[in-house]
């Protein structure tokens, strides 16, 4: 097979270094299934690893992208077969694997998924690890026992990734939904996403927070952490659902324990890279069904495998809107 082109992520003199090199088939991990790469995405953490502001990769080096959509070229695989839609994300991929910035990738069996019913090679990276992070939220939340008549739900970070996805989730299940952002000229983004309430940081005193406040919340889909996770859980209501995903503000926060023994309040941790194989399937059989989020087209934006690069600074600096998607083949 030809050289192909991929994003390799490097240590130079101990400073991380990235570009796109020419690679063999050879040069990749170990892995069942080989995949022609249709798609890839841009994530936070792809972000940090690629530009070196985190330390995000644990093995150099390593071609970037911790999630790919393609077509099953080579199978050692009794699941798999040449000519099957896929998809991986998470585990090793990206961070200590190499990952779906190329135009090749082979990927462990355990890590591949089915295309499920309902999604393309597009669709399924317009969504990647921030959709399936928002699914895995939503799922956790009512098998916790959220439902649409236990009242308003709220979804902090509302016009990240993630955020955008667990808005449009929610509210295509019923749920009335609060987004809460910080940028208060995306208030018509976000209705149009479907919340039915916008609600601004700045608005929020996080200096006078109560151990307990009044009970407003049903659930939450916290990015944050921090102070706003920690005046989230002082409203919630009895019963009610915490998913934290995220620590764009920190990763501390201070609280009581009063809404969780006074108020039965669950505070969730949504893992999506290690999520079971049986869990990620469910999650991603979901949505392509009942979890499709309405306005997938208005959150995502695509980007050519050549610009990859202009994207992470422009996502390290918050001026990108929902979710990108780089196409690769």
């Amino acid at each position: 097979m030809d050289k192909f082109n991929a994003f390799l992520i490097e240590e130079v003199d101990g400073k991380v270094v990235s570009g796109f090199k020419q690679m063999n088939l050879t040069d990749l991990d170990a892995g069942e299934v080989v995949i022609k790469t249709a798609y890839s995405s841009v994530n936070f953490k792809d972000a940090l690893a690629a530009t070196g502001a985190g330390k995000i990769i644990r093995r150099f080096p390593c071609i970037g992208g911790i999630d790919l959509s393609g077509t099953v070229v080579e199978s050692s695989s009794s699941e798999f077969s040449v000519g099957d839609e896929v998809i991986a994300t998470s585990y090793d991929i990206g961070v200590a694997h190499h990952g779906g910035y190329a135009e090749y990738a082979r990927i462990p069996a355990e890590w591949v998924v089915p295309m499920p019913k309902g999604l393309d090679l597009f669709s399924s990276m317009a969504l990647g690890t921030a959709g399936f992070t928002a699914g895995l939220a939503v799922e956790r939340m009512e098998h916790d026992g959220l439902a649409p008549s236990a009242g308003p739900v709220v979804v902090n970070g509302a016009t990240g990734g993630v955020g955008g996805i667990a808005v449009d989730i929610l509210s295509g299940l019923g749920y009335s939904v609060t987004a809460m952002t910080g940028k208060s000229d995306q208030e018509g983004y976000l209705k149009n996403l479907g919340a039915s309430e916008i609600l601004l940081r700045d608005s929020i005193d996080l200096e006078k927070i109560k151990p307990l406040a009044r009970e407003t919340w049903a659930g939450a889909v916290d990015n944050l952490g921090g102070d706003i996770l920690s005046w989230i859980a002082s409203g919630m209501k009895v019963g009610g659902a915490i998913a934290s995903i995220g620590l764009a503000s920190s990763f501390k926060f201070n609280t009581t324990v009063m809404p969780f023994i006074l108020r039965g309040v669950s505070l969730l941790g949504i893992d999506s890279v290690n999520a079971k194989s049986l869990v990620r399937r469910k999650v991603w059989g979901r949505l392509g069904s009942d979890m499709k989020p309405a306005h997938l087209s208005d959150i995502v934006q695509t980007v050519e495998f050549d610009n990859l690069p202009s994207v992470f600074p422009k996502l390290m600096q918050s001026a990108l809107r929902g979710r990108v998607v780089v196409k690769v083949a």
